[in-house]
Parts: C-alpha cells; structure tokens; sequence
C-alpha cells in the first residue's frame, strides 16, 4: 500500500472512530415521515406537512399520534429535539409543540432546516400510556 493510500485510509477511519454518527447513518427504510414506532412501541407517529419540508424556511409540521391499538392520543405531551448526526449540531431552532388539533395531530412549531443532508427529529411523548420516543430520519 502507498504512502498515500495508507494516509487517506489512517485520516477516514479516524474520522469515523472520532464521530461515530458517521458510520452509524440510519437504513434507508428508515427514513421519511413515518409511520414510525416509538422505541418501545408506546406511539405511532406520522409528520403530515401539508407541502414539502424545505430548507432554510421556519414551518410549522403537524404531526399525527396513535397509540400501539391505532387510537389517536390527545392528551400527550411533546418534546422535541434533534439535529444532523453526521455533522455533530443540533436543530438551529427550538422547535415546540404548543397545541393539539385533535385527533392525535398535534403542531410543531418553528422547525427549520439550515442545509440539506440528514437530519434527525425526535419525539419524547408523554401521556397516561407511558413515556417514549420516536426519531424521524429526513434526507432534506
């Protein structure tokens, strides 16, 4: 192996050791606006944006909560947090659910996507069923 070639290999698998969210990126099945269930399998969740999500713009994204029967959760409370693992930040906003619509849809509001790539949005979700969490994989 040249100099070079040994080099080139020694500086990526130092970046991968260094941050491991790079070679960790989620499958491509798991990517999109859901339907996607929680971690222990509490909730359902589906982001319904009604036009594309788009980059560099502050939007609101609703999105639709069931429980593991099918039926729509109103008395939940949501967090939300989330970011672009391959790059190491966070959200550039702080992104709050401050109202249910009714019917298990309920209002994200201020999410904004600074640059294309793959973001995460996660989902804590509290109610009376129990505590989880949901994480959308989004290639914007």
């Amino acid at each position: 192996m040249s100099l070079i070639r040994r080099a080139v290999w020694t500086t990526v698998l130092a970046t991968l050791v260094a941050n491991p969210a790079l070679a960790e990126r989620a499958a491509q099945a798991e990517f999109g606006l859901g339907p996607r269930v929680s971690e222990s399998r509490v909730y359902t969740a589906t982001l319904q944006p009604a036009q594309q999500l788009r980059l560099r713009h502050m939007q609101t994204v609703p999105v639709l909560v069931v429980d593991a029967d099918g039926r729509p959760v109103d008395d939940a409370t949501i967090t939300v947090d989330g970011g672009m693992p391959e790059h190491s930040h966070g959200l550039p906003t702080q992104p709050l659910v401050r109202r249910s619509l009714g019917g298990g849809v309920y209002e994200i509001e201020g999410v904004r996507f600074s640059m294309g790539g793959w973001w995460e949005l996660k989902l804590s979700i509290e109610s009376p069923r129990g505590r989880d969490r949901i994480t959308f994989n989004l290639a914007l």
